[in-house]
């Protein structure tokens, strides 16, 4: 059984708990990050946290959307922005100003979001089919990243289905071409989040690079991640919906890789409070009417599997300013316990598996792609 990792080494860059923040379309803003990197450090933990991914030619051609997204927090001593692209040419300056004019520390690859508007224009989880338009693009990143000193990694899925896996081949282009390290979703993008992630394509791309692999894919709770990387022999883990409505398990997983097993059981009172802090920070970053709005999203995450009552729940999910969400939360009876029913549950979207994966037409036609003409909208993908 290998030895758990207890740091994460991208580059120079060094991450004091092997664990990443998902980017999640609409919910990894500055205010969630924060709450998350709250909950890491509690005993002195840390880990990865990865902006909400934004589009390369967006950036490069000065889209306002997109440059609002680029917030930071204060707390957040590291900057780690997740890049979409697929043009090599954008996805380089879209790069080099990340670096440049934002300060940002580690840029993430995209090329794994299984959203049929995406992998229709040949992103996401579609590109790496093209093995060699998919070798220009991370070279290109790698490039305009290094004389910042700045780590470039890529995210990707096994493939398009089980009759088109990629991973290993993009493994192989990803260490030739100079990327830090590469994640695994264990699912295909036909499987979207349905079923369950396969952890032994995870292990077979650890054994196939020299470069560190992440694994991703049904880590509901910090024993979970410690499995993946027994099991595997991953460098790290990749979270993403196991957190939704729990920020608190970034707690539990720095505990977990720095030996301390622990599963945080809060009550719904410590709930409430957690979900106060939330709305608190959206607020300072937002605005408070838009930061309450932006709220609403996560009420449901939050209340999963306890008692609170449908029109509770309903008038939560309505509110428009702290004081509202303050009178709301004290409706919660504060001491019931912890659902531990949902412990170790799918949380989130998880959908059915697609009978085809929209791809461009011709897509499977070469391997190559350097000659294919792809369209990259310049506004923010909002799903994926």
């Amino acid at each position: 059984m290998p030895a758990l990792p207890t740091e994460l080494r991208l580059g120079d860059l060094v991450v004091d708990t092997p664990v990443v923040l998902a980017p999640m379309a609409g919910i990894t803003n500055a205010a969630y990050r924060r709450l998350c990197l709250e909950q890491a450090r509690v005993q002195g933990g840390d880990g990865l946290f990865v902006c909400e991914m934004i589009t390369s030619r967006g950036l490069v051609e000065g889209d306002e959307t997109t440059r609002r997204m680029l917030v930071f927090d204060d707390a957040e001593q590291v900057r780690s922005v997740q890049l979409y692209g697929t043009d090599p040419a954008y996805v380089g300056k879209a790069t080099e100003i990340l670096c440049a004019e934002f300060g940002v520390a580690h840029v993430d690859l995209n090329f794994g979001c299984p959203v049929p508007k995406v992998t229709r224009k040949g992103g996401g989880g579609a590109l790496p089919w093209k093995r060699g338009l998919l070798a220009d693009i991370l070279e290109q990143a790698v490039a305009a990243a290094a004389p910042y000193g700045v780590p470039v990694t890529m995210k990707t899925r096994k493939g398009l289905d089980d009759d088109h896996l990629t991973y290993l081949d993009a493994g192989r282009i990803a260490q030739e071409s100079g990327v830090a390290a590469i994640a695994l979703h264990g699912r295909t993008v036909a499987q979207s989040y349905s079923g369950e992630a396969d952890w032994e394509a995870i292990a077979g791309l650890v054994e196939h690079v020299d470069i560190p692999v992440l694994g991703n894919g049904d880590i509901w709770e910090a024993a979970d991640a410690l499995r993946m990387v027994e099991q595997t022999g991953a460098a790290g883990v990749v979270v993403g919906r196991g957190c939704l409505g729990r920020p608190w398990l970034f707690r539990d997983l720095a505990d977990a890789f720095a030996g301390r097993p622990t599963r945080t059981l809060p009550t719904l009172g410590e709930v409430a409070a957690m979900m106060r802090r939330h709305a608190e920070l959206l607020a300072e970053h937002l605005g408070e009417e838009r930061g309450c709005k932006e709220f609403r999203k996560h009420v449901s995450w939050y209340l999963k599997g306890f008692s609170a009552g449908g029109r509770l729940r309903h008038s939560l999910a309505l509110v428009d300013s702290l004081t509202a969400l303050d009178d709301l939360l004290a409706g919660l009876d504060a001491d019931e316990p912890f659902p531990v029913t949902e412990l170790g549950t799918p949380r989130g979207r998880q959908g059915s598996p697609r009978s085809r994966v929209v791809l461009p037409e011709g897509w499977l036609d070469d391997t190559d792609g350097r000659d294919t003409c792809l369209r990259e909208d310049s506004v923010e993908i909002t799903g994926g």
